[in-house]
């Protein structure tokens, strides 16, 4: 029986910010880093768009949010994983 490698998980961590003087304002991405791939959603994992329309894309394509964490009140930061 042959031996194969496993395939490696393919991660996404996106920091994000919203404004601090609009309460409510949306979460916006400031970076983000891909190891792996992130088809079809990598057009959407820029600066300055909306995190909720990229989480959206990631999770209808098989990622699950692994950690999701507030670094202060208006930023914080999201790994997801997809297997």
């Amino acid at each position: 029986m042959p031996v194969t490698i496993p395939r490696e998980p393919d991660l996404v961590l996106i920091s994000w910010t919203r404004n601090p003087l609009l309460p409510g304002s949306p979460r916006r991405i400031t970076a983000v880093r891909v190891i792996g791939s992130a088809r079809p959603c990598r057009s959407l994992l820029r600066p300055n768009l909306l995190l909720r329309t990229a989480l959206r894309c990631l999770k209808d394509n098989g990622f699950r949010i692994v950690v999701s964490r507030r670094s202060t009140d208006v930023s914080g930061f999201v790994l997801l994983k997809r297997s």
